[in-house]
């Protein structure tokens, strides 16, 4: 724990506190991993033939999409979900412009002579991960594709499970990729980062997965860029006496129907609200569909916690540094600014995580387990990369070999000296 939140436990309680740990109760699965990936490495197509068959019970006999196929699978789409996936495609991308707007190449002259400045640079080649899950997730696609498209890479292949829903397939073409791969799990990212005699190796892999594609991802991290190391889905409402139980009950819930070790909470202000949430939560579940997973979320991994003052409750938040924090407070937009630990806010009770999540714009790949500390979300910015340049004249020489050359010799690098007043000398300035 931090210190400044240490030091305020004495200030909380907790009505409901978790009884599991979402990140320790991650399966061992290292060693899977390990062999999954070298096997890839080795033995290629062969090696994800044998695999998906294995995992996913289908003997993939051509792993790459048609374009044929692409064509079916697009006409196929129920007319509304085609047009709700393109609404989606649509906000993102317009949200994606208006970040690479805001990453700016440079260029100064920072002393007479001196020429410095950045170029940004799209990510040549781009693999994204399309998780196929419990359920069809439309957005996912969406939300790694179109903002490597708009940031301008070179290729966009995407991978999937083979036995995901049609609609994803189409999901990926209509996002814009350029390639896409019937290959999920640990032998996707091995693919993407090694390559095959059919799947091309890329520079960065991005997009969410299970347990395995994780530690696959970790385990490539080197030969090829990842995004981030993402655990299960999070959310935590920080709330005062102003906030509506029932909402927020109904968003909890609705986060924790993605997984069984799901992450949901609230901190708040009042008493009375946190004990109204508790039971409405237990009365949502009776009715709720997907109640065989959020309940076991709920149960396992919930937490209500009350505290004195908000001062406290800013800083149990920016504790636990959430992947999605809801504000239902009297004035949401100034609490807001209070925060600092987070992986997407969403201000005002107006603001479910769902639009997020499925087609406002913002993207809903996010840090969790604790990494908002440090890190925000994929967004346009993780596919390009600002890249430095610098060019000198004579007056740029003089002004900064000296002293380049004098700590060259401090530190006893003979060659840095040499080539530090070598462009003295061939410039006829004299070392100081």
């Amino acid at each position: 724990m931090t210190p400044r939140f240490d030091a305020l436990k004495s200030k909380f309680i907790q009505i409901k506190q978790p009884v599991r740990d979402a990140v320790s109760d991650t399966a061992q699965v290292e060693n899977t991993v390990k062999d999954i990936i070298a096997n890839v490495r080795e033995r290629g197509d062969a090696a994800i033939r044998e695999y998906s068959i294995a995992f996913d019970k289908v003997d993939v006999t051509s792993f790459e999409v048609t374009e044929e196929e692409k064509l079916k699978v697009v006409a196929d789409l129920e007319p509304q979900t085609r047009e709700d996936t393109e609404f989606a495609i649509a906000n993102v991308r317009r949200f994606a412009k208006a970040q690479l707007g805001t990453i700016l190449p440079l260029e100064i002259e920072s002393l007479p002579g001196l020429h410095l400045g950045h170029r940004v640079i799209p990510i040549e080649t781009v693999g994204c991960y399309v998780p196929g899950g419990r359920y069809p997730l439309l957005s996912a696609p969406v939300m790694t594709i179109v903002p490597a498209k708009v940031a301008g890479c070179d290729q966009v292949i995407a991978c999937l499970p083979p036995n995901a829903h049609p609609a994803m397939i189409a999901g990926c073409h209509l996002a814009g990729a350029d390639r896409i791969f019937r290959v999920g799990g640990a032998q996707a990212i091995a693919a993407m980062a090694y390559g095959t005699e059919t799947i091309p190796a890329v520079d960065k892999i991005v997009g969410p997965g299970n347990a395995f594609v994780n530690e696959a991802k970790r385990q490539v991290f080197g030969k090829v860029g990842i995004d981030q190391l993402a655990g299960p889905s999070e959310i935590f409402v920080v709330a005062d006496e102003t906030a509506n139980a029932f909402t927020i009950a109904t968003d909890l819930l609705a986060q924790a129907e993605h997984d069984v070790r799901t992450r949901v909470g609230v901190v708040t202000t009042d008493r009375n609200l946190a004990e109204g949430i508790l039971i409405e939560v237990e009365k949502q579940l009776q009715n709720l569909p997907t109640a065989p997973v959020a309940g076991v979320a709920w149960n396992h991994y919930g937490e209500i916690t009350v505290v004195e003052d908000e001062e406290t409750m800013i800083a149990y938040s920016d504790h636990i540094a959430t992947e999605h924090l809801q504000v239902h407070t009297r004035d949401p937009h100034a609490t807001a600014k209070k925060l600092r630990n987070y992986g997407s806010i969403f201000i005002g009770d107006l603001a479910s995580v769902v639009y997020s999540d499925k087609c406002c714009g913002t993207n809903h790949t996010l840090p969790t387990m604790g990494a908002g500390r440090y890190t925000g979300g994929l967004w346009v910015g993780s596919y390009v990369k600002v890249a430095t340049h610098q060019w000198l004249d004579e007056r740029g020489v003089a002004a900064v070999a000296p002293a380049a050359t004098r700590q060259s010799a401090t530190e006893r690098l003979e060659g840095h000296r040499r080539a530090a007043a070598l462009r003295l000398s061939s410039n006829q300035f004299a070392a100081k």
